[in-house]
C-alpha cells in the first residue's frame, strides 16, 4: 500500500512539474540568445563589413519654430476716396487678381462738379488778375497810380494763385487732371486706379453706398513680399542671426517644404518673452495667404559631438544599438543611445562606452539578421 502511495505521489509531483515548464514555455517571450554575431571567412566576404570609431563632428540641432504670414505695411494697400462720394460702379471681389493701374471703381457726387468749376473760375479770374496787375506795376514805376492801389492789385493777384495751386492739388486727390480740364470736360464721377499688382482682399461697399473720406473701400496686397513672422523665446534668440536659413511648413502640408531667410530681428521683447523674427521667402507660391499659421525648422551649429554614420544604427524590438567588433569574425551588439541626426551622421550620447572601439559602419543589418536567425534556430 505504501509503494502505491508513493508512486502516486512522485506521478503528481512529475505531473506539476510538466505543467508548470509548459506554462513557462508559453509566457516567455521569443528573444535573442547572446548577443555576438559570428561570421565564417565566406559570410565575412559577402557581407562587406566597414568599421569606424566614434569621432567628433559639427552637428546642427533643429530648433521648431512657429508664427504666421504677415504682410509689410507697404504690400498693404487700403483704397479711400479723400472727398467722399457714392460709389458708382466696381467689379472687385475679394480674392480677385488686379494690375497696377486698373480701373478698379467709379465714384460719383456733386461736389466733385463744383470743384472743377471752382477751379476753372478761379482761373479765369487769374488771368484778369495777372493782367491787371501787370498794368498796375507798369504804372506805379511812372507814379502814374498809387502805391496801395498796386499793393491790392499785386495782393489780389496772389491770392488767386494760391487758390488755384490748392484748387488743383484736390483734384489731384480725386484723379482729374488739371491739364486737359475744360468747360467741355467737367464730369459728375471720378475713377479710381490700383496703385499695387496683387489680390483685393476686401470689399466693404457697395454700389450706391456713401463713403467718407475715412472709409476704407477696399484691402488691396501685393504677394510679391510675404513674409514669415516668427514667434521665438528670449532664450533662443541668440542661436538666431540674420541671413539664416531656415524651411517652413504649415500643418495641412508638411511635407511641403518653402525656402525662408531670416531678414529682421526685433529688438523688443513682448509681455510672453517672445521676439518678432522675420523672414523672407525665397519663393512666392499662390497658396500662401496672410494670417496663415506656419511652422519653421533652424539649424543651430553646435558644439562637436560624438558621432557616427546612421547605417551603423540597427533598430531591434524598439530600441538602438550598434555592432562592436571583437575579434576577426565576432561582433557583440551594443546599446546606444541616439541625439541629434544631420546628413548621414548621428550623434552618440553614451559615447564613453565606445571609446577606442571599432563599430561596424556598413553592413550592421547583415549582423543582425545573422543573430536573429541564430536565436530561432
Amino acid at each position: 500500500m505504501k509503494n502505491i502511495i508513493i508512486l502516486f505521489g512522485i506521478f503528481f509531483l512529475v505531473a506539476c512539474g510538466s505543467k508548470k515548464t509548459m506554462e513557462e514555455t508559453t509566457q516567455t517571450p521569443t528573444t535573442i540568445e547572446g548577443d555576438i554575431a559570428t561570421l565564417t571567412v565566406a559570410q565575412l566576404a559577402l557581407a562587406k563589413i566597414e568599421l569606424g570609431k566614434v569621432n567628433l563632428r559639427s552637428i546642427s540641432t533643429l530648433t521648431k519654430l512657429n508664427g504666421k504670414i504677415d504682410v509689410p505695411p507697404q504690400n498693404l494697400i487700403s483704397v479711400s476716396m479723400p472727398l467722399g462720394g457714392y460709389l458708382k460702379s466696381t467689379k472687385l471681389l475679394p480674392g480677385m487678381h488686379i494690375s497696377k493701374g486698373e480701373l478698379i471703381a467709379i465714384m460719383e457726387d456733386q461736389q466733385y462738379i463744383q470743384l472743377q468749376q471752382d477751379y476753372l473760375t478761379t482761373k479765369n479770374k487769374l488771368e484778369f488778375a495777372k493782367a491787371e496787375y501787370l498794368r498796375q506795376k507798369e504804372l506805379n514805376l511812372s507814379k502814374a497810380t498809387s502805391d496801395k492801389l498796386f499793393q491790392q492789385t499785386e495782393m489780389e493777384y496772389k491770392s488767386l494763385l494760391i487758390t488755384l495751386s490748392a484748387l488743383s492739388e484736390k483734384l489731384k486727390l480725386i484723379n482729374i487732371s488739371t491739364k486737359n480740364l475744360t468747360e467741355n470736360t467737367i464730369s459728375n464721377y471720378v475713377k479710381i486706379y490700383s496703385q499695387i499688382s496683387g489680390y483685393v482682399s476686401k470689399v466693404n461697399v457697395n454700389i450706391g453706398k456713401y463713403v467718407n473720406p475715412t472709409d476704407v473701400l477696399f484691402e488691396l496686397i501685393n504677394p510679391s513680399d510675404f513674409h514669415l513672422n516668427l514667434k521665438v523665446f528670449e532664450k533662443d534668440i541668440d542661436k538666431l542671426v540674420i541671413g539664416q536659413k531656415l524651411m517652413a511648413y504649415s500643418n495641412n502640408f508638411p511635407d511641403k517644404k518653402y525656402d525662408c531667410e531670416i531678414i529682421l530681428i526685433s529688438r523688443d521683447i513682448s509681455a510672453e518673452r517672445t521676439v518678432d523674427v522675420h523672414c523672407h521667402f525665397e519663393k512666392y507660391d499662390k497658396t500662401l495667404l496672410p494670417g496663415m499659421y506656419m511652422n519653421a525648422d533652424v539649424a543651430v551649429k553646435s558644439a562637436n559631438a560624438p558621432s557616427i554614420p546612421e547605417d551603423a544604427i540597427v533598430n531591434f524590438e524598439g530600441l538602438n544599438y550598434v555592432f562592436v567588433a571583437k575579434e576577426k569574425n565576432q561582433f557583440q551588439m551594443v546599446k546606444v543611445e541616439t541625439g541629434t541626426k544631420e546628413k548621414g551622421f548621428i550623434e552618440i550620447k553614451n559615447s564613453t562606452t565606445f571609446t577606442e572601439k571599432q563599430i561596424v559602419t556598413k553592413g550592421a543589418y547583415t549582423l543582425l539578421m545573422k543573430l536573429k536567425n541564430k536565436s530561432e534556430e
